[in-house]
């Protein structure tokens, strides 16, 4: 019996092995070119209402893969079976960034791209992402199509070679027209860039190279097993950029010490000020929001994601912006950046897109985008967020991964039946929008089950470190309790 594809928040992942296969990537790869030959596909949402160019499948698609284990070699199936279908596709000649892959869509354009990564998630994860015309996270009705096309029996994968692309310098030459690289070279910072042994190793640091800023790389070498950890930035996992960054500290002198952490496929990222504190997604990027505001005048809709800082709202409304939430994964922020309504879309898990860049989470441009900060500004990222403090109040934050099986059950009933109060503090709202989030007059607590693990999230955030602990761990606490009774 063929195992089910589905795909989620974005793009369809399994455990290698046991439902990421050959014969599952295959039978994706086939249901990806029948998507691109079929005459519905016109009728999309985002041809019909978003006014995106439609594309035949003539136009070609780029096949990319990360760093994970066999991720080069389900590329190859998945670009053979693309060839094998007629639709003309090519094969990166290296792991790649998803933002990279993402931008040669658009800059050759192309009818779509398939980037082979699991992202952020553990090293036995594998995952197959679909980008169309637009560059950005596939929309619902453009997966719901691929997977109706999907066949219980995989096709055969052809063993003729199929052409080699490269697309790092045309991307790395995107990023450089980006931002103000002169800026940066000239403000005394030095750069630890860390790239968590993903697939972004190399690109900011050639770049930053090439403009002559001094740098240390951590993390930059292939291991399909991240050391041992799942390459997402988190608190937990960043004792090596701590490491690095409190030992260059007596011997790098009159500069200001930076860390950019970047995930397995280089479209999150998360920083790291000049005493080896770790800013979360939350305050990165809450700074970079500020950064287009106030040095570089942007003015439009901002998206914050539903499990985002409120940092962000506050940000934006002091500004005179208005903001809308979405809900969680970032195909939610295409379309206003699509459009270009929104100058900003931010999530939780670290992705920010601009609508003068990609409709596309974009890790490395998110670092830039901080160091040219820093060289506007003239301070650190410690005095930076210690200034956004003073303005707008402290944020702290945390989030919590439960393996829990009856994840869908726990926030329906949440959800149905919400406390009164929690940590003894009284719920004063409660809001739906993805998930259940508990509201507090002094912050808020959301639960959601995951879309792509057997894992309940637990977020939190309240203006102190010590209130995020008594309340987080009391929601945990919930969750077991509604779980079992």
């Amino acid at each position: 019996m063929a195992q089910t594809i589905r795909f989620g928040t974005d793009g369809w992942r399994g455990v290698i092995a046991r439902d990421f296969t050959f014969a599952n990537v295959a039978r994706a790869a086939a249901a990806t070119a029948r998507y691109l030959t079929d005459p519905g596909r016109r009728d999309l949402l985002f041809y019909r209402d978003w006014g995106v160019p439609y594309r035949g499948p003539d136009a070609g698609v780029v096949v990319g893969y990360d760093t994970r284990f066999l991720s080069r070699e389900f590329a190859v199936t998945v670009a053979g079976v693309l060839a094998a279908e007629g639709v003309p596709v090519a094969i990166t000649d290296s792991p790649v960034p998803t933002p990279a892959l993402s931008y040669i869509v658009v800059a050759r354009k192309l009818a779509g791209a398939v980037m082979i990564t699991a992202s952020h998630n553990p090293p036995e994860y594998n995952g197959f992402k679909f980008k169309p015309e637009y560059g950005g996270s596939a929309t619902k009705d453009a997966t719901d199509l691929i997977e109706r096309h999907l066949r219980p029996e995989p096709p055969p994968v052809p063993e003729e070679a199929v052409p080699v692309t490269s697309i790092r310098e045309e991307y790395l030459a995107a990023l450089e027209g980006r931002v103000d690289m002169k800026a940066i070279a000239a403000a005394p910072v030095h750069v630890v860039v860390d790239p968590m042994y993903g697939s972004a190793q190399g690109y900011l640091a050639e770049l930053l190279g090439a403009h002559g800023i001094p740098y240390t790389a951590i993390r930059s070498r292939i291991d399909p097993l991240f050391g041992g950890k799942k390459p997402e930035p988190l608190p937990e996992l960043m004792g090596p950029t701590r490491a690095v960054i409190r030992s260059l500290r007596g011997r790098v002198r009159r500069r200001i010490l930076v860390g950019l952490i970047t995930d397995g496929d280089g479209d999150r990222a998360a920083s790291m000020d000049e005493e080896g504190n770790f800013l979360d997604t939350h305050r990165t990027s809450s700074l970079i929001l500020w950064h287009l505001i106030r040095n570089r005048g942007e003015r439009g809709l901002v998206l914050k994601s539903f499990a985002l800082t409120d940092l962000i709202r506050k940000i934006a409304e002091d500004a005179g912006l208005p903001v809308r939430e979405i809900k969680i994964g970032f195909k939610w922020a295409v379309e206003g950046l699509v459009k270009r309504e929104a100058i900003f879309g931010g999530e939780e898990s670290g992705g920010y897109g601009y609508r003068w860049h990609l409709p596309e989470r974009d890790g490395m441009l998110a670092g830039l985008l901080l160091l040219e900060l820093m060289a506007a500004e003239h301070k650190g990222l410690k005095a930076l967020l210690g200034e956004l403090f003073r303005r707008y109040g402290p944020h702290h934050y945390d989030r919590i991964d439960m393996e829990l099986p009856e994840r869908v059950e726990v926030v329906e009933r949440i959800r149905e039946a919400p406390p009164e109060s929690v940590a003894g503090r009284k719920v004063v709202d409660v809001e739906t929008l993805d998930g259940v989030k508990l509201r507090f007059r002094d912050g808020w607590l959301l639960f959601r089950a995951s879309g792509t693990e057997p894992i309940l999230r637990v977020y939190c955030e309240m203006g102190s470190s010590e209130a995020v602990k008594d309340v987080i761990a009391a929601g945990a606490a919930l969750a077991k309790e509604v779980a079992h009774g």
